[in-house]
């Protein structure tokens, strides 16, 4: 598996913590080069360090965005496609959950800004990227948080009716349906996309939010995994050759999983990629 990774470009969004920044090192470890998307330098340098000193030989580079904008999640995604003729891996990662409703600048939820539009805008501006690898992988961070969730199109902003495990809920089905989508539209590529559920993991999420949620959110993880064992699965399908031939998948520690019946909702899929296309104004 190391062989394997030996100079594969890999990027990474949501990689300054927790999960994305647990799988950066130990694809570093593994011989990668990565390409790390971070929301600000506070946490992006001291990532740099971890993957330094976990890997001295480690190739890395960093762009900042708040991917909660869509216009932030183009620019990104542009300079990154600008300056890496391949990319071997793409993985998305980045995500929060909030206790309130937030709207972005740009009018949308936050939540599924954030969650869905990010995943959707980047992989879509860098997917001709990955193709030119070969055989590329599209690996998305869901979470089985999907289940008992069913979107509603005339609501997906959430504008009716907001619940904080709702909205995160039908984000991760979301990831879910898209991955399911850019699957059956790369049938007869060598490029794999696949989404997997981590578990409930010790990572950042819930930081975003008030005094009152940060305590519940860090009571709540005193029952949760270490983020090593979360990012197992991400490290799987990002480099194991088990996976080969294999997209469309939804998998839970390094397995293929079952999704909940609407995770399995094709007409939905194609659905949610023509509102998200129409949403993010691009032509795929």
């Amino acid at each position: 598996m190391r062989d394997d990774m030996q100079g594969k470009v890999c990027v990474i969004t949501g990689a300054t913590s927790g999960l994305g920044l647990e799988a950066a090192t130990e694809l570093a470890k593994m011989g990668a080069r990565l390409v790390l998307v971070g929301r600000d330098k506070a946490r992006g340098e001291p990532a740099l360090a971890r993957l330094r000193a976990a890997a001295p030989a480690v190739q890395a580079s960093i762009y900042y965005a708040d991917l909660s904008l869509i216009s932030e999640q183009k620019r990104v995604a542009t300079e990154i496609r600008n300056a890496e003729p391949r990319i071997d891996v793409l993985i998305n990662n980045a995500g929060a959950m909030f206790s309130s409703r937030r709207e972005t600048d740009e009018g949308l939820e936050m939540t599924f800004a954030l969650n869905h539009m990010g995943y959707f805008v980047v992989t879509n501006i860098l997917l001709d990227r990955v193709q030119a690898a070969g055989a590329g992988r599209i690996v998305s961070t869901a979470s089985g948080a999907h289940w008992r969730q069913r979107l509603d199109f005339d609501d997906l902003q959430s504008m009716n009716h907001y619940s904080m495990g709702q909205v995160y809920g039908r984000s991760k089905l979301c990831n879910i349906l898209f991955t399911r989508e850019l699957a059956r539209r790369l049938a007869g590529t060598s490029v794999a996309a696949n989404c997997l559920h981590p578990g409930f993991v010790a990572t950042r999420i819930g930081s975003d939010n008030g005094p009152l949620m940060k305590l519940v959110f860090s009571v709540a993880k005193l029952g949760a995994i270490r983020v090593e064992q979360g990012a197992e699965t991400i490290i799987y399908l990002a480099s194991s050759p088990e996976v080969n031939g294999f997209s469309g998948g939804y998998y839970r520690q390094r397995h293929a999983a079952q999704t909940s019946v609407e995770g399995q909702d094709f007409d939905a899929a194609r659905r949610l990629w023509a509102e998200s296309a129409r949403l993010s104004g691009l032509a795929v």
